[in-house]
């Protein structure tokens, strides 16, 4: 069995078996682009957002070029972007974004490996939001998520 696949099974067995992981409470269904080619990545962090936080509403971009068209067809109230992409990496997408006044209100939030001395400064010099360094451990990202899931 895949990697992904079991984590997302894990995910989902730990979702329905733990409710110290969802003593959160309710947050508001938002609509949600992830930007990331990895497919277990993808996976991990679909089965969180849709699982476990219950948002619905994740479309996907596996590439630069397809997170940019998507942002403007999607019209998300979050990006989740990796920053090493194929065709345009997650940086200039970032800064492209940005610089458009309509997404200057978008979180855009970094979802990387990039975590070195400087990643994040980096990121959010770029025009990332926030930074979460890979790789992802579910209790820390849904603490990550909540508050730009909150927001309004």
């Amino acid at each position: 069995m895949p990697k992904h696949v079991r984590i997302a099974m894990e995910i989902s067995r730990t979702a329905k078996q733990e409710e110290s992981v969802l003593e959160f409470g309710q947050v508001p269904a938002r609509r949600i682009l992830l930007v990331e080619d990895e497919e277990a990545n993808i996976a991990v962090v679909r089965n969180i957002l849709e699982i476990m936080l219950d948002q619905d509403d994740v479309s996907v971009a596996r590439d630069g070029h397809e997170g940019i068209k998507l942002a403007y067809e999607y019209d998300p109230e979050i990006i989740l972007m990796d920053l090493s992409l194929p065709k345009l990496d997650g940086w200039e997408v970032v800064r492209s974004l940005k610089s458009n006044p309509r997404f200057k209100k978008v979180p855009i939030l970094a979802l990387t490996a990039h975590a070195m001395v400087g990643d994040r400064e980096k990121a959010l010099e770029a025009g990332c939001d926030d930074y979460y360094a890979k790789p992802i451990e579910v209790d820390e990202f849904i603490h990550f998520m909540r508050p730009y899931l909150a927001a309004g």
